[in-house]
């Protein structure tokens, strides 16, 4: 019995790990850490994909993220979905993304995201995609995306989308 009890105490203790290594890692790039990286997978034939992240900066000085880039996509922007007399819009910060210090920004569906277009292959479930994000101060900085579900709200595949929060995370609805 004792046997049995170790051998599934260690079974638990390894699947743990092994889906804690699965998970994107945080990456820290000045006074900048960046959590939580994700993307959803996308049916073939599409060309285009969203990238969600969380960014929190410990310093004392704003960062600002500017631009990113990824082999798998001709282009990435960053973007911002918003109501506006409701109607969604969604458009370009051709400025950025400012990041102030002491403060998270979220990157999430229907609020700030990561728009990749062009996309040369689709975007499987269980992948990783490499992308580099460009900040002001921070430079460039090498993440990854962990390919979640294709209708996934959030990273490991929990729906959240009733929850929202104060850092660009708008609650959508279903009508």
């Amino acid at each position: 019995m004792k046997t049995l009890s170790r051998i599934l105490a260690l079974a638990a203790l390894t699947a743990a790990v092994m889906s804690t290594s699965a998970r994107a890692e945080d990456v820290k790039a000045g006074d900048l850490v960046i959590t939580q990286a994700w993307t959803r997978a996308t049916p073939n034939g599409a060309k285009i994909g969203g990238g969600y992240l969380t960014i929190e900066n410990k310093g004392t000085s704003p960062d600002r993220l500017v631009s990113g880039s990824a082999d798998v996509a001709g282009k990435v922007e960053v973007h911002e979905m918003s109501m506006d007399n409701g109607v969604m819009k969604m458009r370009a910060l051709d400025k950025g993304l400012a990041i102030e210090p002491g403060k998270t920004v979220k990157l999430a569906p229907g609020g700030f995201h990561l728009m990749m277009f062009d996309l040369k292959s689709p975007l499987k479930q269980g992948d990783k995609v490499p992308v580099t994000l460009e900040f002001e101060k921070a430079g460039k900085v090498a993440v990854s995306l962990d390919v979640q579900a294709v209708g996934a709200q959030a990273p490991g595949g929990g729906d959240h989308s009733g929850h929202g929060d104060h850092s660009g995370h708008m609650d959508m609805k279903k009508m």
